[in-house]
């Protein structure tokens, strides 16, 4: 990756005090390169120059680290991995299961499990409603579907003082209006992504 790259990405985590050691940010930034990779053949982001992949995808995963406590994580459409790849280098710790129904995005998320080491991660390929297992301490969504949406077909995967988190834009009030009464947003918070202008939130929410 690109000197840019590598400043870009040390900056933003300085900006949000994230204070990744050198085996994190060297992960972080083979992430980058794998996915950057991958991307030219298998189409997995829209975003296409690898500066911006560290500011909309790493950067953008990352800043909601602090919401993150584990210790079992679930990511729900999780895509190519994010956020559940970037928060599970921040924190080895966390055990991260990785939640999504497309193929080849599955398949680039096991093999930078393999490339990075991440013995933490757990890439599964299947739909939300046909997944069974434990349940989960936190579940995480990045842009999978609607809050009632995303809630009702999780629900059983969350465990009885669990709570989701909702990677949001600005224009979610619609969908909150729109939860079940047996669900309640605890917190709504600004996620500040280094350079990166648009508005973005963090729903917490949980069962009444």
């Amino acid at each position: 990756m690109t000197p840019g790259c590598e400043w870009l990405l040390d900056s933003g985590l300085d900006e949000l005090r994230i204070g990744a050691d050198g085996q994190a940010r060297e992960r972080l930034l083979a992430l980058l390169a794998l996915l950057h990779k991958w991307n030219r053949a298998y189409n997995l982001t829209a975003v296409r120059d690898p500066e911006t992949m560290v500011t909309r995808h790493l950067l953008d995963s990352a800043s909601v680290a602090a919401a993150v406590r584990g210790p079992r994580l679930l990511d729900v459409g999780a895509g190519p991995g994010l956020p559940g790849l970037v928060l599970a280098i921040l924190d080895p710790a966390l055990a991260v299961t990785l939640l999504d129904s497309n193929g080849k995005k599955v398949r680039f998320q096991r093999q930078a499990v393999l490339e990075l080491g991440l013995a933490n991660v757990a890439p599964v390929q299947t739909r939300v409603e046909d997944y069974t297992a434990t349940p989960f301490d936190q579940i995480i969504s990045r842009a999978f579907a609607s809050l009632a949406d995303f809630v009702a077909l999780s629900d059983r995967l969350l465990a009885v003082d669990g709570e989701w988190l909702a990677m949001k834009g600005p224009a979610c009030e619609d969908e909150v209006s729109r939860l079940p009464a047996s669900v309640v947003l605890g917190e709504r918070c600004r996620l500040n992504v280094p350079g990166d202008s648009a508005v973005r939130h963090l729903l917490h929410l949980r069962r009444r």
